[in-house]
C-alpha cells in the first residue's frame, strides 16, 4: 500500500479554473504514478451531462479509472456532504489497491470540505417557515438582525447577499448559536490526508478567457443544445439545473434569446465562474502553482508537475 505516513493517506489534488487542462494533466500523471482519479467537479457526477460539464473523454476514462463521473441522474440531488462521503470511500478503495488517489476538479468547496475534514451542520438548523418570513424583509433590515445576533458573520457577508444573510439568521434561531461558531468549530478537525496540491493557472488571464471561449464554441459543435433538450424533459433537480450551460441554453430553447446570445451568455458565465474559482483557490498557500503560459508545450507542463509529485512521494 502507498504510504507517506502511518496515519495519513497520500492524495494528489489537481485544481484550477475551468478549461485550464486539469483532465489531460491528471490522466498523464495518474498513468505515470500508478494512480486513479476522483472527480471533484460538482456537475460531472450527473450521467446525462457530458458536454455541459466537459467530462473526460471515453479514451481518458479507459486509460485511467475514474470515480464520481456519471454516477447519478440529473433528477437526483448531490450535496457537498454526499461528495465528501463518496470521495472518502473512493480514496480508501484506491489506497487499499496500492494506487495513488488523484482528486481532480475545480469545485473548491467540495475539495476543502473533504481534505480539511469539515463537519456539516445538522438538518435541525433548517426552518422553512422562518426562511419564508425572512424573505419578505428588505436586505437592510435583515442585515441589522444579523449584526445583532452574529456580528462576525455580518463582517464577512455583503448586505446584498440576501440568501447568505437569511441562512445565517435561520441557523442562529434554529440552533441557538451563530453559524460563524459552527464554521470555526468545523475546521478544528484533523485531516485524514497528506495532500500534494498542484494548481493550474495563467499569468495572462486573457489566455484563460480565450480557452474558455474556444471550449464553449466546441460545446456547440458537439451538440450541447440537444443534450440540454434531453435533460429538460427529465425534470432535473435543483442542483443539476444550476449547471453552467444548462440555464443559458434553456433561455434559447424558450425563445427569449438568440442562439448567438446564448453562446455569448455561456462564455460570460463561464469566465465569471473561472474568476470565482481562482479567488477561492488563491487563499490556499499550500498550492504549488504552475502557470501554463510560461511553458512551451504540454510536455513541459507535465514534466514540471512530475517534479512536484516526486518530491511529495520521496518525502515520505
Amino acid at each position: 500500500m502507498i504510504t507517506l505516513s502511518e496515519k495519513l493517506i497520500p492524495v494528489v489534488s489537481i485544481i484550477g479554473p475551468t478549461a485550464s487542462g486539469k483532465t489531460e494533466l491528471s490522466v498523464n500523471l495518474a498513468k505515470k504514478f500508478n494512480g486513479e482519479i476522483i472527480s471533484a467537479d460538482s456537475m460531472q457526477i450527473y450521467k446525462e451531462f457530458d458536454i455541459v460539464t466537459a467530462k473526460p473523454s471515453a479514451s481518458d476514462l479507459k486509460a485511467v479509472k475514474h470515480y464520481l463521473v456519471g454516477n447519478i441522474s440529473v433528477s437526483e440531488e448531490f450535496s457537498v456532504s454526499d461528495f465528501v462521503h463518496s470521495a472518502s470511500e473512493s480514496i480508501k478503495e484506491i489506497n487499499n489497491s496500492d494506487r495513488l488517489p488523484f482528486l481532480v476538479g475545480g469545485t473548491g468547496l467540495y475539495l476543502d470540505s473533504l481534505l480539511e475534514n469539515i463537519k456539516f451542520e445538522s438538518s435541525k438548523s433548517s426552518d422553512e417557515n422562518l426562511r419564508r418570513e425572512l424573505n419578505k424583509k428588505e436586505n437592510e433590515e435583515l442585515f441589522e438582525i444579523l449584526k445583532k445576533i452574529d456580528f462576525e458573520s455580518s463582517s464577512k457577508i455583503h448586505v446584498n447577499n440576501k440568501k447568505r444573510v437569511i441562512r445565517a439568521i435561520e441557523f442562529f434561531y434554529t440552533t441557538g448559536y451563530p453559524i460563524s461558531k459552527q464554521v470555526e468549530n468545523s475546521r478544528k478537525n484533523a485531516s485524514f490526508y497528506d495532500v500534494c496540491k498542484i494548481g493550474l493557472n495563467f499569468k495572462n488571464r486573457y489566455v484563460l478567457y480565450e480557452r474558455i471561449n474556444s471550449r464553449v464554441d466546441k460545446m456547440f459543435d458537439m451538440g450541447i443544445i440537444d443534450e440540454v433538450k434531453k435533460v429538460k424533459k427529465m425534470n432535473p433537480g435543483k442542483t443539476a439545473s444550476a449547471a453552467i450551460g444548462y440555464k443559458e441554453i434553456l433561455d434559447y430553447l424558450d425563445g427569449t434569446i438568440s442562439l448567438h446570445q446564448a453562446k455569448e451568455n455561456l462564455k460570460k458565465a463561464t469566465r465569471r465562474y473561472a474568476k470565482r474559482q481562482l479567488t477561492w483557490f488563491r487563499r490556499d498557500e499550500k498550492i504549488n502553482w504552475i502557470y501554463l503560459d510560461e511553458f512551451k508545450n504540454h510536455k513541459e507542463i507535465t514534466k514540471a508537475s512530475e517534479e512536484i509529485l516526486k518530491k511529495f512521494i520521496l518525502k515520505g
